[in-house]
């Protein structure tokens, strides 16, 4: 598969990218400026134009998602520059810029979504729903958001009753018993608005073992509650209700080393793990002085259980909490092409976690951890032509020192066409439950003595526009640097597995690309190129290819009667870790690189109604994320979708 490293640097020369592959319309699209954001990069409240933040954002619409006919969020964010997805059945995890999957904060229309317990959050219980968006912010946050925001953020945004209102609904069935469907019912009602939506995700296989047979089923859900009420001009209250479950088969490793599989992931019936997660949020929202002077108090919970399950019945578990208040509060000063804003926030966070294990092998009680944040943010908007920003963040915690972390960031803009911006920051990671308090007594224990993992980093972009911004392209290089990372030690005399923090720093350093144009009505290319080089102790580190790329070219006949996507998607070849040596000292394997090719397609019965069809890994691509865990062949998918 050499030939595919001619991928990337065809698209490259195609696309000198930064930080928005899709900018979202939030409603009309014919009134709504396109580069609005809501929530994401910033603790004001206001929207921001991504063309002038100093940041780099990209943002997939819902015109996206519903164009490559995504069903797991997690495949869409393939298309982002600065992302790597390693995908196996049973836990999807999703990497920036060469950070730790648990280095990524990720929010669900605002609310911290990570597991408590692993503090890292499985992009494959999120499946797409029928209206939604996604907004991605790369480089360290921690000076916004606190611990976890390392790498950046990923928000996945419902879109209101007032955005999207009206029914939607989809179903489709394909290959390996796939049956997946959607439901949206939304609308505004005086000052009241809603959207309800509903969604599943369901499979009947295959099988994720080089030499398996036995097929994995899995099934992903979610019903999601979404609502805000305008009691009067300056007074809103916003409530979100989100309830998730997923129940996946899983192949586990053989463990005899006297097997020639040794090492491999095999056939193994009866394991699965079921995943469920609660989440809400209850947010009111105050302006006074006409709108200069506005006051926000957020109310939020994650609870979250985990369990696996063997031949047996439950073999593990977990169960975690959490509860987070949030008091914001934003000064707006002057007018016109001066603006000033000046924002307090105040986070109080209180995470508690138990270990499930039915084996009696590990401590079951409960643990807990509290953390307050005090957030200091300043932003300046000169019009449209330039932007400055600040950010100081400390955290108080219960059980570590108190950490202080910084953002600065600028926009400027020369001329029309032309933008330039860079930002630094640093960043933060609390240890977990498990390497607080370990896993398995005498197997796996815990260090609460542990520092929380720091960063820093920077970058620097230019943006270019032609045709009046039909076209758009750029580029952004970024360096980062991670100390005191957490690790698995094997310490003498007892050789059991603890964590510890690393003397070693990582390093992490690139280029992230894109293109994206709009050619009159007809047509849409989306593309994305990502250069890596992460390194530690002079190691190549695992599952982050040095070069992912991706293209998306989607046509509309006249009239919007029928519409055809292609999507490529590129992944660089890469290192993973086997324990394939009996001694289970981790061996060095490369991952072969691969391309994705899906070809998409839709057309419209009447006004309301289209049949939709689509062929993902149209050349059937054998390919591995993780190693020995394989992933699915060429497949066919069929449906029909209802809008009124």
């Amino acid at each position: 598969m050499n030939n595919h490293i001619l991928i990337p640097a065809a698209l490259c020369a195609a696309c000198i990218a930064a930080p928005a592959i899709a900018q979202t319309s939030l409603a009309d699209r014919s009134s709504v400026d396109a580069n609005v954001i809501v929530i994401t990069g910033t603790r004001s409240g206001d929207a921001i134009r991504v063309d002038q933040h100093g940041a780099a954002i990209t943002t997939l619409d819902a015109e996206a998602l519903e164009q490559r006919q995504t069903r797991s969020v997690s495949d869409a964010l393939r298309d982002v520059p600065g992302v790597a997805v390693s995908r196996i059945a049973g836990q999807t995890q999703v990497r920036l810029r060469g950070s730790e999957a648990n280095h990524v904060l990720v929010l669900i229309d605002g609310i911290e979504a990570s597991d408590p317990y692993s503090g890292e959050f499985d992009f494959g219980t999120l499946p797409a729903d029928a209206a939604a968006r996604v907004e991605i912010v790369r480089g360290q946050q921690s000076a916004i958001y606190g611990s976890d925001a390392i790498g950046g953020v990923i928000q996945y945004i419902t879109l209101t009753g007032r955005e999207a209102p009206g029914f939607r609904a989809r179903f489709e069935a394909g290959s390996f018993g796939t049956l997946n469907g959607a439901v949206r019912a939304a609308g505004v009602g005086g000052n009241l608005d809603y959207a309800l939506s509903g969604t599943l995700n369901t499979t009947a296989g295959p099988s994720n073992a080089r030499a398996g047979g036995r097929d994995l089923r899995s099934d992903t859900g979610a019903v999601s509650l979404k609502s805000s009420w305008i009691l009067r001009p300056e007074l809103r209250i916003t409530a979100v209700g989100r309830y998730a479950l997923s129940n996946a088969d899983f192949n586990d490793t053989d463990n005899d080393p006297t097997s020639p599989s040794f090492g491999l992931i095999v056939d193994t019936p009866g394991a699965r793990v079921r995943s469920e997660g609660l989440y809400g949020l209850l947010r009111g929202e105050l302006d006074l002085f006409d709108n200069r002077w506005s006051h926000a108090v957020t109310a939020q919970i994650a609870d979250t259980v985990r369990d696996g399950f063997n031949a047996s019945g439950r073999s593990y578990g977990n169960a975690g909490t959490r509860q987070k208040g949030s008091y914001e509060t934003t000064l707006r000063l002057g007018e016109g092409d001066v603006r000033h804003l000046l924002t307090a926030a105040f986070d109080a966070e209180r995470e508690r976690y138990r270990n499930t294990d039915p084996s009696g092998y590990a401590f079951t009680g409960s643990r807990s951890n509290d953390n307050i944040g005090l957030v200091g943010q300043y932003e300046l908007l000169l019009g449209n032509r330039a932007s400055l920003g600040a950010s100081i963040r400390h955290d108080d915690n219960q059980r570590f020192a108190g950490s202080t972390t910084y953002r600065v960031q600028a926009s400027y803009r020369l001329g029309n066409d032309t933008r330039l911006r860079g930002a630094a920051g640093s960043g933060v990671k609390n240890p977990g439950f498990y390497e607080l308090f370990g896993y398995v007594d005498g197997r796996y224990i815990g260090n609460e003595n542990l520092r929380p993992e720091r960063s820093q980093g920077w970058e620097v972009g230019v943006e270019q526009s032609l045709n009046d911004g039909a076209v758009n392209f750029g580029a952004t290089y970024f360096q980062s640097r991670l100390e005191d990372e957490i690790f698995t030690a094997y310490p003498a005399p007892s050789f059991i597995a603890t964590p510890a923090n690393s003397e070693e720093a990582s390093r992490q350093r690139g280029v992230e690309t894109y293109l994206n144009a709009r050619l009159g009505q007809a047509w849409r290319i989306d593309a994305a190129y990502t250069y890596l080089h992460a390194r530690e102790a002079g190691l190549e580190e695992v599952r982050r290819p040095p070069h992912i790329a991706s293209i998306a070219v989607s046509w509309r006949a006249p009239g919007d009667r029928l519409s055809l996507t292609g999507v490529a998607r590129y992944n660089g070849e890469t290192d993973d870790l086997a324990f394939t040596d009996p001694s289970y000292v981790p061996v060095r394997e490369r991952l072969d690189d691969y391309v994705l090719v899906n070809l998409n397609a839709d057309f419209r019965l009447t006004e309301e109604i289209s049949l939709f069809g689509r062929v993902e890994n149209l050349f059937d691509e054998r390919y591995e994320d993780v190693f020995s865990f394989t992933n699915p062949g060429v497949s066919a998918f069929v449906g029909l979708r209802a809008r009124i």
